[in-house]
């Protein structure tokens, strides 16, 4: 296997390449203006070790998997063509109005609750840019009221006149029939055609979104046309700066519902949170591979810090309805909870509560923190992790990035030391703590709110920065094992090489599998296999176009269930493609079941009130290699190693200075322990072993933390 994988975060570059049996993990600054350079300068970096050139490796390499976060950054910048929408006659509100809850999607609880200083964020599409056109379908799929092709001419040249750059077309009910939405398309390619049209793009919404709900799936394929330009010269860049390398394969791009397409077959909105959501399904993979039962990942980057949950068996949580800025959309997405707190996060004074606030605003990797002399003037995460102690300046992103300690002392001492009126030490362990109990609460409140018990759960670890900060974090959510999976600094960009080609499709579906009043079960067999079939003919043609076989073609059906109208919807993954008869829907009960009280709780489980099918999913996928883990076993006698140097360092339990044993990557050997307190430094990472605290390197390259 010959394989590159990259991850495109915020603050760094993260490379993970594969070239026969060697493995090797790179890093590079991200270049926001050209992502192609970061690309490139994590490639070589790869490269030069692997004894290769650039231009040979991207000759003989099967595949270059990509994901990013650009289009996240579109989004929070607002930086977007101007979108206009065209909505059936009557429905011209639906989008402004947000269902009632613009104020407060993608706010946390304390801001929603804030009323009085409530804001709508300002929309993607203005209500000047919004036209109805006079047609009408049921919600069985029949026409109403067949659609006035001249109205519809009428408002497409108003939009265009108005100055549209990109046109959504949201009508009611399209997901059941799409005869509408499409003869508009037609009449906009007959009025304006390509040459006169040019690049503006066209987007449905029953070709974006299959469930029903008309704001959500509207506003699916608004932030789709939104990030449309940013996503097509960004991915067409990095591609033609692979073709100038000689590269002559498509290239693979990661999707936040856990798979990889061609950059054709995918949309924009696929791409939010792709970067993270790759390190969910490495660590899927991880615990599947190796029995390590409940797993809570927490990547922990130079932007942000991302928390996904992986329950035994391997059955990630969707989001049904996810809120990507602050929007809601309908778009099958794996579940991720992200907090503004990674080692580039701006550690700011809040006057209010007198306390120290960290994040959301990150410095970036330009200027980055200010220790990396690049201009910051702010103080950072990592410059309190680098004045505690925790940091070697010289050896920092293997000595690629000098860092500079002083800077860190002084941003800290003028912007936080009088206010506070502590030393820059003190204040350094007040960000620590801080930032690590944040994260800690966000850890905890994901596993509560999805019925997980905090003491089943193994923390994973990864991410630059997560093996620094991962003692603080447990030790305040009261989690008692960490695992630091193998290439833990870039377990993101290796778990981008393990994503398969995947589409997902679904559709909402009313299906009563069991009516509690009639105490009767669904025997409408043909119909919904029926849906399920159609599905997974969408799910081909999407691969087949890709050059894939049909005959490789795989098929897994899921279906989002929930007990009567309970507001609790589970989505539940068979074994099972076909329903056939009775045994085969007690089948489905049962697996439900199983998985509801996995989650919940054995007994919370609630037949009688009857058990529902809310929307039909089929996830379609090649099966393809991936890198094996094979143990997570500690294995034999324990000897402690010795250190390569001491040094003074800072920890939040502890007054004063420690003198703190340091090792180097040497000491990661399955034949030691590591008592805390002790520092281990790789070429990518640092593991900090805080008092109370072990370290046990397994025999296939995982580190495992585990409290005393």
């Amino acid at each position: 296997m010959k394989r590159i994988s990259v991850d495109i975060g915020g603050t760094f570059s993260d490379c993970f390449f594969v070239w026969d049996d060697i493995y090797i993990e790179s890093k590079a600054l991200t270049t926001h203006h050209n992502l192609a350079l970061g690309f490139n300068e994590a490639l070589d970096r790869a490269c030069d070790r692997a004894g290769i050139s650039r231009e040979t490796a991207l000759k003989e390499v099967d595949s270059v998997r990509y994901a990013t976060t650009l289009g996240t950054n579109a989004l929070i910048e607002g930086k977007g063509p101007r979108v206009a929408a065209i909505v059936t006659h009557g429905f011209e509100d639906t989008i402004p109005l947000s269902r009632g809850r613009g104020y407060g999607e993608g706010l946390d609880g304390v801001k929603q609750g804030d009323m009085p200083d409530a804001q709508r964020p300002d929309p993607l599409v203005p209500r000047r840019l919004i036209r109805s056109v006079k047609e009408r379908i049921d919600s069985v799929g029949e026409v109403l009221v067949p659609l006035m092709y001249d109205d519809v001419r009428t408002q497409v040249r108003d939009l265009v006149n108005n100055g549209a750059e990109a046109i959504v077309i949201a009508l009611t009910n399209a997901t059941e029939n799409s005869v509408h939405e499409d003869r508009i398309l037609e009449i906009i390619l007959e009025e304006y055609p390509t040459h006169e049209l040019g690049s503006i793009p066209v987007l449905l919404s029953s070709q974006v979104s299959g469930r029903k709900g008309e704001y959500v799936r509207a506003m699916a394929t608004i932030v789709d046309a939104f990030l449309h330009e940013t996503m097509f010269h960004a991915l067409n860049q990095l591609s033609n700066n692979l073709r100038d390398s000689g590269y002559e394969k498509p290239m693979l791009v990661i999707h936040n519902s856990g798979g990889m397409a061609q950059p054709n077959s995918t949309d924009a909105l696929q791409t939010i949170h792709s970067g993270p959501i790759a390190g969910v399904g490495a660590a899927q993979h991880l615990s599947e591979s190796t029995g390590l039962g409940d797993v809570v990942s927490m990547d922990m980057g130079g932007t942000s810090f991302d928390i996904g949950l992986v329950p035994e068996g391997g059955v990630r949580h969707y989001d049904f309805q996810p809120t990507i800025g602050r929007w809601m959309v309908s778009a099958p997405m794996i579940h991720l909870n992200t907090l503004g707190a990674g080692g580039g996060s701006i550690a700011a004074y809040n006057r209010i509560h007198h306390a120290i606030q960290i994040g959301p605003e990150s410095a970036g990797s330009d200027p980055g923190p200010a220790c990396y002399d690049r201009g910051g003037l702010r103080p950072t995460v990592t410059d309190a992790d680098l004045v505690l102690g925790y940091l070697d300046p010289d050896n920092y992103a293997n000595g690629h990035i000098k860092l500079n300690k002083k800077r860190s002392i002084y941003v800290i001492d003028e912007t936080l030391s009088d206010e506070l009126d502590l030393d820059a030490v003190e204040v350094a362990k007040v960000i620590k703590k801080t930032v690590d109990e944040q994260m800690a609460i966000g850890i905890e409140k994901e596993l509560r709110s999805r019925g997980g018990l905090i003491e089943d759960y193994t923390m994973l670890a990864y991410g630059g920065n997560g093996p620094l900060h991962a003692c603080g974090i447990a030790a305040s959510a009261g989690i008692s094992r960490i695992l630091f999976p193998p290439f833990a600094s870039v377990f993101s960009a290796l778990g981008a090489g393990n994503m398969r080609p995947l589409h997902i499709h679904e559709r909402s579906a009313y299906v009563v599998l069991y009516e509690a009043i009639k105490r009767s079960l669904y025997n409408k067999y043909e119909a919904l296999n029926g849906y399920i079939a159609e599905l997974e003919e969408k799910g081909a043609e999407d691969l087949v176009r890709q050059g894939y076989d049909r005959a490789d073609v795989r098929y897994r059906l899921e279906m989002d269930m929930r007990y009567g109208n309970q507001l609790v919807t589970t989505a539940v993954a068979f074994d099972i493609n076909r329903v056939n008869g009775v045994a085969d829907v007690l089948h489905l009960i049962k697996t439900f079941s199983e998985i509801f009280g996995e989650r919940y709780g054995e007994g919370t489980q609630a037949p009688e009130a009857g058990i529902r099918v809310q929307t039909i999913r089929v996830a379609s996928y090649i099966e393809g290699e991936v890198i094996a883990f094979e143990s997570i076993e500690t294995g034999g006698e324990k000897t402690k190693p010795a250190p390569v140097t001491h040094r003074k360092v800072h920890f939040t339990s502890i007054t004063g200075a420690v003198d703190t044993p340091v090792y180097d990557a040497d000491a990661l050997k399955h034949e030691y322990v590591i008592h805390g307190p002790a520092i281990v430094t790789t070429e990518n990472t640092t593991y900090l072993v805080e008092p109370g605290w072990r370290l046990e390197p397994t025999v296939q390259g995982a580190v495992w933390l585990l409290s005393d």
